[in-house]
């Protein structure tokens, strides 16, 4: 991966285009570098994945960081990200991470 991005689980969408971020003010993105999460934070993410070849082809996407605000088994979150309207797609779909 080129880009630094925050790691997240896809299977922890709330909706369609929204992720279950952090349930702290910080994530540590994959360079290792601490990542201060605030409302309106552009971020990269992504979740690891395999091709059908089983060669690393992770999941990635971009977003922004929202509040989070929808209550039930979510609770336990302080941070979502908004995914943008390109959505979740394999790393390998786009060349310049």
């Amino acid at each position: 991966m080129k880009t630094a991005r925050l790691n997240v689980d896809f299977g922890e969408m709330i909706e369609d285009n929204l992720v279950l971020l952090s349930e702290t003010d910080t994530m540590v993105d994959s360079k290792g570098k601490t990542i201060h999460l605030k409302e309106g934070l552009k971020v990269k993410i992504y979740a690891d994945d395999l091709s059908s070849c089983g060669k690393i082809d992770n999941l990635i996407a971009e977003g922004v960081v929202e509040l989070n605000t929808q209550g039930g088994w979510t609770s336990h979150f302080k941070w979502n990200c908004r995914i943008d309207k390109k959505g979740i797609y394999n790393e390998s779909q786009k060349t310049n991470n």
